[in-house]
């Protein structure tokens, strides 16, 4: 291929589709067949467009569904950790930003530095967009949860309150979504699909 640039792309384009190989906890809702890194990033982005007219601050959507869409690219290589794994997530970070590195390099470098920089900015959550999306990345295995008997919250250690602290990042970007997802923790705790604590 002559044109250098757009060899890199499709060498990333290839590569990422390994997204679809890549396993989390959830389920899909209506199988016992676990949920890819792929469908959960396209379930967020479209949560996000039907969604945002409930983010308490301004965001701009576009950056938001960046976002979405390349926050767990960096488990193609990093593997994915259990949200209540407490031994997993202490070099998480560590094992990410590595396949960060790996991964995005794979790109013409001001393609890199933006996609670097957007995983980054959904890490921190400390701008609009961030804490949108991450509040999304929380909701979404909620609602899976609640719509599949609590099949990921039978796993050992998980419990109302730590499935409350999770989700508790939503209470001031998307406060009406913080309370629907009160309403079906509690909700879940009555049905039985949920320990309390």
């Amino acid at each position: 291929m002559e044109n250098k640039r757009l060899e890199d792309q499709i060498k990333f384009i290839v590569e990422i589709d390994r997204l679809k190989r890549i396993f989390r906890q959830n389920v899909v809702i209506g199988t016992i067949e676990q949920e890819n890194d792929a469908e959960h990033s396209w379930h967020m982005a479209v949560m996000a467009i039907l969604l945002s007219e409930y983010a308490s601050e301004e965001i701009n959507i576009l950056r938001v569904l960046k976002m979405i869409l390349i926050h767990d690219l960096v488990e193609i290589h990093a593997g994915d950790t259990f949200c209540y794994d407490e031994k997993g997530n202490v070099d998480k970070f560590v094992r990410e930003q590595k396949s960060a590195n790996q991964l995005f390099s794979l790109l013409p470098s001001d393609q890199a530095e933006e996609i670097m920089d957007l995983w980054h900015e959904f890490e921190a959550m400390e701008t609009p967009e961030s804490k949108f999306a991450a509040s999304l990345d929380r909701l979404q295995p909620l609602l899976l949860n609640y719509n599949t008997n609590g099949h990921t919250w039978k796993k050992p250690g998980v419990t109302s309150e730590k499935v409350l602290k999770r989700n508790s990042v939503l209470e001031n970007p998307v406060p009406q979504l913080w309370d629907l997802a009160k309403e079906i923790i509690e909700d879940s705790i009555n049905k039985g699909y949920l320990k309390k604590e």
